[in-house]
């Protein structure tokens, strides 16, 4: 495998033991260009249980190596966080396709601040735009 040392690397650099389930789930996370749903990686891993993905995905999310997305399809979709793990990098905007329902993190795009009335505390920001990805807004180009 051309990345496994590099996986090896990074799960234990965030305390995880890399474990054959474990850099089988983190590759599909590294090798997509979008979020992942549960149901996605087990459909691209279908000879790893369904328990052992969403354990994996828990502790991933436990350890910051990923974020968790809630795009409004009733899924949540993980993707890669960056380097820091202290880092609060999923406060980035998302954007979820509206056609092929493909959700992808737009890391260059900030997440606009907002000035909250007196008391309110922010634990968290789910900033996710919706539309069409370039993928589909070809398809529809071409079809008119």
């Amino acid at each position: 495998m051309v990345n496994e040392p590099a996986n090896v690397s990074l799960l234990e650099s965030r305390g995880i033991r890399p474990t054959s389930s474990r850099l089988l789930i983190l590759r599909q996370l590294t090798g997509s260009d979008e979020a992942l749903s549960m149901a996605d990686i087990e459909r691209l891993l279908p000879t790893v249980d369904k328990s052992t993905i969403s354990r994996t995905l828990a502790l991933f999310l436990l350890h910051r190596l990923v974020h968790a997305i809630d795009d409004g399809s009733g899924s949540l979709k993980y993707a890669l966080s960056d380097g820091d793990e202290e880092a609060a990098d999923d406060e980035h905007t998302h954007f979820a396709c509206t056609q092929c329902h493909r959700t992808f993190c737009l890391k260059q795009v900030h997440v606009p601040v907002v000035d909250l009335p007196e008391g309110f505390s922010l634990r968290s920001i789910s900033y996710v735009l919706k539309g069409l990805c370039p993928e589909c807004s070809m398809k529809v180009k071409k079809l008119r």
